[in-house]
């Protein structure tokens, strides 16, 4: 932004130099420099402080300086505070709106000590910090606050007062910056709402909202300025013209002047000085935006005299007006209604400086009615709406008028009922000649009139009426927006309580009883205790509803409740937001792996681990290959090392599985089969039937039944394409010499998880495409340990050549290392006859059962 800028490079101005700076603070008034290292020492304060109380205390004393801005004069404090400080103070105080922040307000001064510094101060600044904090934000905390005050500031009428301040300052410098910002923030802010919160959006932003709410506004703004013009005091509209124009052309006439059309007709019925403003609103919109302003009004003027109120003579004035009102409203378009088309044409009847506007207006669609080749080329309907222009605008002239400009109006109605008659449409010759009997009666006297022979229906009859001028009596009124008489935000405050607080109507019985009640209660002896044996203990602290924010919470709390609340939605939110989780996925794996129980929490492994588990299936290689990196990585505990281990094993699991919830989906359809061919169980139909098909059952013998259920549907592998992340980074780097452990030696349980892992890798891979290679790696791998003194490390070899053989179909193996499998059967049959461990012996037979399925394969392969 533009100011912004002019702000940063003016500090930073005043920084770079220090004998200015020095003057200026020389000669600065004590107050104004107490103000500033107040506001300094708050702003760090509140970025760097954890304590509540001194938190507090800061916010106490910065409200000070927003208790007297009501009030006509302001102290030295309050403005340099208002004027210098404000807008950063502000910002400061929206960047440290994390959820743990949030937390050390007090419970019930938080409205007080957080949402006044927004509601109560410059109502531009405060706006523009809320939606830029919205729109920069991700969702979390801070952002979901920051929409509630926003939220209530609408309420509020905080944006009525913004504008009348816009409107008070047209001439300052600083403002004039930022008008332009300004104005598209306010007329587009359910856009921006829209495009930052998508579907959680809040119904005070969605449009059909917000207009009529920001029409309620600009019509506060507009009875200030009544007021202050009463009082002999000047006042610009030109901002109120301009968001009007602006809001206008993004399509939302409709919304703002259903607000604003009925009650400026009563307003300026009777007082000049509101027919004055809405002169000047309209005149001071931009040329660019001028027609949809301009249209709209005339849409819902209810009548010519409404609209020579509410327009004046912007048709004289304004030359885009003047082309909508007197060539495209009527010659370009045709979709109005003829009550829109008599206000208009009355509108410009109704002066005699547009009078010959009118006189023009009527040559024009003349000339389109008379003109052949647009007969041919427009639809009926078109050449029924200029039909009607032209017949409303003849009851409009006057009768000198119409002998001035006789001749003209004569050759035109010639020249078109030539046209017309010469159609072979029966209705475009009828149109014609209704046309030519109205023009002919106001054009000749007596016996002179043209009369032709058709046969009448509603069309032509309701084109014929028309000729008459319809009287002032038959306008509606326009609907009271506020008929008791209050102001526009009263009246939008009363409509905001009520659908708060929805009114729910009680029978007569209903409030006889309530009342019958209310006296007996009376005595407080004869209450009945209330049962609290199933009450819980409230909580304090809430459970997160973000990503963001658990990751917050989990780096920077030391609250042993929200930390304990936030390990249980872990799993939950990553899972239902995996974009979010996506964005964060190596940071919160990174979280997770470094959290330590310090508060001895129930479950804090479990949790843990099936977070970690969470982040890896939602985000699959980066978070992968972050965990295999950082197993070989210094500076890692042996739990933390078997923790990685777990978590990989366990998501390899849940991908190489069915997603549970189609199982669900297809069960379902059986389910409900059953329940919709059910009958009621007790009718004695029922009964002897089930009976009857029991014993049928019982007698009826069966070779085969057949599958009670449909056959479950194959779905992919989600581990296939991704395996071989999972594990050739946990296998090639065990025997570095930049590993910290030394694995074959020094650290047989971790050498025998890592083999186990290995292997549930490898079971889990079954069938994909990238097995044969993982399965080669492993046998090498384990080739070298076979003989491992320890016995743990042993069972692990003899799971993973297990794993192998029922992983990698039997040809391929039998093709690309028969020799592997030789040696292979030799070993295992050592193992098995001279193992001292009992495990390991029984795992070396059932994986030789293994082998046996192979031996005529190997006697082949052999020869």
């Amino acid at each position: 932004m533009k100011w912004t800028k002019c702000l940063q490079f003016q500090l930073e101005t005043w920084v770079r130099d220090p004998e200015r700076r020095c003057g200026i603070l020389t000669a600065m008034d004590p107050e104004i420099l107490e103000v500033r290292c107040l506001v300094k020492q708050t702003v760090i304060t509140l970025s760097s402080s954890r304590n509540s109380a001194e938190i507090t205390r800061c916010l106490q004393n910065m409200k000070e300086y927003l208790g007297g801005l009501e009030s006509a004069e302001l102290s030295s404090k309050s403005k340099e505070f208002v004027n210098t400080h404000y807008f950063h103070f502000l910002q400061a105080l929206a960047n440290n709106l994390s959820a743990d922040w949030l937390l050390l307000l007090p419970v019930d001064q938080e409205k007080e000590l957080l949402d006044d510094f927004f509601l109560n101060g410059p109502p531009h600044q405060a706006y523009l910090v809320l939606l830029d904090t919205i729109t920069a934000a991700s969702p979390s905390a801070r952002q979901e606050r920051c929409v509630q005050i926003l939220e209530q500031f609408l309420r509020k009428g905080r944006m009525a007062q913004l504008i009348w301040e816009v409107c008070l300052e047209h001439s300052s410098p600083h403002m004039a910056s930022l008008r332009e910002t300004l104005l598209n923030k306010i007329s587009a802010l359910p856009d921006h709402m829209a495009n930052k919160l998508e579907k959680n959006s809040r119904e005070m932003f969605y449009p059909k909202n917000y207009y009529p709410l920001l029409g309620q506004e600009m019509l506060s703004v507009l009875e200030r300025t009544c007021e202050r013009l009463k009082g002999g005091m000047d006042c610009s509209l030109s901002f109120v013209s301009q968001l009007l124009g602006k809001v206008c052309i993004q399509g939302h006439t409709d919304a703002v002047l259903q607000v604003l059309v009925p009650r400026l007709t009563v307003l300026t019925q009777s007082d000049g000085i509101w027919q004055r403003i809405s002169w000047r609103l309209v005149e001071n919109v931009p040329e660019r935006w001028m027609e949809n302003v301009v249209s709209g009004l005339v849409r819902f003027a209810a009548g010519p005299e409404v609209l020579s109120r509410l327009l004046g003579s912007i048709v004289l004035k304004n030359k885009k007006a003047e082309f909508v009102l007197t060539h495209k409203f009527l010659i370009l378009q045709y979709q109005h209604k003829n009550s829109v088309l008599q206000s208009l044409l009355g509108y410009l009847a109704g002066e005699k400086s547009r009078g010959c506007l009118l006189v023009e207006v009527l040559k024009k669609l003349l000339e389109t009615w008379g003109n052949s080749s647009a007969l041919r080329h427009t639809s009926i309907e078109q050449q029924l709406y200029i039909s009607k222009a032209i017949v409303i605008s003849l009851a409009q002239l006057t009768d000198p008028q119409i002998q001035e400009h006789k001749a003209e109006l004569l050759s035109g109605m010639m020249a078109g009922m030539e046209c017309h008659l010469d159609s072979n449409i029966s209705r475009v010759r009828q149109l014609g000649m209704v046309v030519a009997e109205c023009l002919s009666a106001r054009l000749n006297s007596g016996d002179h009139r043209l009369k032709f022979q058709y046969v009448e229906d509603d069309e032509l009859r309701e084109l014929q009426s028309l000729s008459t001028p319809r009287p002032l009596s038959s306008w509606e009124a326009p609907p009271q927006q506020h008929s008791d008489g209050g102001s526009p935000m009263e009246s939008k405050q009363k409509l905001a309580e009520s659908r708060q607080k929805p009114v729910k109507s009680k029978q007569p019985e209903q409030r006889i009883r309530d009342t019958e009640s209310e006296s007996e209660l009376d005595s407080d002896d004869e209450l009945i205790p209330y049962d609290l044996s199933m009450d819980t203990e409230l909580q304090r602290s809430k459970a997160p509803v973000y990503v963001s924010d658990c990751l917050e919470v989990l780096i920077t709390s030391a609250d042993p409740e929200r930390i304990e609340l936030t390990l249980n939605v872990v799993e939950s939110l990553i899972r239902k937001n995996p974009t979010a989780s996506r964005e964060v996925s190596v940071q919160f794996a990174q979280v997770l792996l470094h959290l330590e129980d310090k508060f001895n929490i129930s479950g804090f492994i479990g949790l843990r681990q099936r977070g970690l588990v969470a982040i890896t299936v939602t985000d699959i290689i980066p978070v992968t290959e972050y965990l295999t990196c950082e197993f070989y990585a210094v500076n890692y505990s042996l739990t933390q090392r078997l923790d990685i281990l777990d978590v990989l094993a366990l998501a390899a699991q849940e991908l190489s599985q069915p997603d549970s919830s189609q199982r669900a989906a297809k069960e379902t359809p059986s389910i409900q089969l059953l329940r919709e061919e059910s009958s009621d169980p007790h009718t004695p139909s029922h009964q002897w039937k089930k009976i009857i098909e029991e014993r049928i059952e019982n007698k009826t013998r069966r070779f085969s039944k057949g599958a009670s259920r449909p056959e479950p549907k194959a779905v992919p592998n989600r581990l296939s394409p991704v395996a071989g992340h999972f594990f050739f980074p946990l296998i090639r780097n065990y025997d570095r010499p930049q590993t910290p452990f030394d694995f074959l030696a020094a650290q047989p349980l971790m050498m025998g998880r890592l083999i186990h892992t290995l292997a549930i890798l490898m079971y889990f891979s079954v069938n994909a495409p990238i097995a044969i290679h993982m399965g080669k790696a492993l046998l090498d791998f384990t080739w070298a340990v076979r003989y491992h003194t320890d016995t743990y490390v042993r069972q692990g070899t003899l799971f993973a050549v297990s794993s192998v053989l029922l992983s990698v179909p039997s040809h391929v193996l039998l093709t690309e290392v028969p020799d592997e499998l030789l040696e292979m059967r030799s070993w295992l049959a050592d193992v098995a006859e001279n193992d001292s461990d009992e495990g390991c012996r029984k795992s070396a037979l059932q994986s030789l059962l293994l082998l046996e399925n192979f031996k005529k394969k190997l006697g082949l392969s052999t020869e």
